[in-house]
């Protein structure tokens, strides 16, 4: 059963099946029990996209390379300034990062640069 309540001045709740809202003393423990659960929902949904939205806002295009992890990462970073720059990097460049496999190097570069 799907009960909906509405935050103004007085609180309705409506009911499946009924045209009119059912509304409840602000003192009574179900329409306090309802407030409470709406509240927590609210804060969950909040928290939630919050988080999603801090998540997108922080990741960057070196996120989802193949074989990139954080200190790698961070050697590309300081050694080119900027994921653009690791991206107009030629595979040589890549190659010679300190802290970066040659493998690795080239592998970015072809991931970076596949047709398609």
């Amino acid at each position: 059963m799907a009960v909906v309540s509405l935050a103004k001045r007085i609180e309705e709740v409506f009911l499946p099946g009924r045209s009119a809202p059912l509304v409840l003393d602000h003192s009574t423990p179900e329409l306090q029990l309802l407030q409470r659960v709406r509240d927590e929902a609210h804060r969950f949904a909040i928290t939630h996209h919050r988080g999603r939205r801090d998540k997108a806002m922080t990741s960057s295009l070196l996120d989802g390379l193949p074989g990139i992890g954080p200190s790698r990462k961070r050697a590309l970073l300081t050694h080119f300034g900027s994921p653009e720059a690791v991206v107009a990097a030629s595979s040589e460049e890549l190659q010679a990062v300190p802290g970066l496999p040659a493998k690795v190097g080239r592998d970015i570069h072809a991931y970076l640069h596949r047709a398609g």
